[in-house]
């Protein structure tokens, strides 16, 4: 006969309270079991000597006859000097899954293809500058308002197409800060 020991629940709803019991591995839970060796009362504090009671001896006998002891009996043997148990080792435990790896990727592709975009934003304004300042000065010299340069830029995001690159945007947004005709680039495909 196969022999574990382990713990059988009892106490009310959200009061757990455990019996460390040597039963047979066949039987329920909570069943029939051969002796009661302990018990243990998680709502106390782990200093508390009342937390883990166990009889030692009996325990000492059980193992010696071949019963297998659960992993939270173990953790308890161990603390109480029967029996030393191994540390275990999961390095794969913080290893994210492989969904969480897939949207960590796309994030990464994300981000480097927004740099790229930042990186050519950064040296097409410097060659932009000298035709959008003059274009926003009038007859006079004075420089146009806020209000007209917004509105610049929202006929530039109105005329560019979803599909145009950034080269066309940039061509786009030259045509209308001069106030010519916008020439829509042909689409591919």
């Amino acid at each position: 006969m196969a022999t574990s020991i382990r713990l059988s629940r009892g106490g009310s709803k959200k009061r757990p309270y455990y019996k460390i019991v040597v039963a047979d591995s066949r039987s329920p839970r909570d069943g029939r079991f051969i002796e009661r060796i302990g018990s243990y009362n998680p709502l106390l504090a782990k200093d508390n000597p009342e937390r883990v009671k166990l009889d030692a001896d009996r325990a000492k006998h059980w193992l010696s006859v071949g019963a297998q002891p659960t992993d939270r009996v173990a953790r308890f043997l161990d603390a109480a000097g029967v029996q030393e148990r191994a540390a275990r080792n999961n390095p794969k435990k913080a290893e994210p899954g492989d969904k969480a790896k897939e949207r960590a990727e796309e994030k990464a592709a994300k981000l480097a293809e927004a740099e790229e975009a930042a990186k050519e934003a950064a040296a097409a304004p410097a060659e932009e500058a000298a035709a959008p300042e003059a274009a926003e000065s009038d007859s006079t010299g004075s420089v146009k308002s806020e209000a007209t340069a917004k509105a610049v830029a929202e006929a530039v995001a109105d005329e560019v197409p979803a599909d145009a690159t950034a080269e066309d945007a940039a061509a786009i947004a030259e045509e209308v800060a001069e106030g010519g005709p916008v020439a829509a680039p042909e689409a591919e495909g």
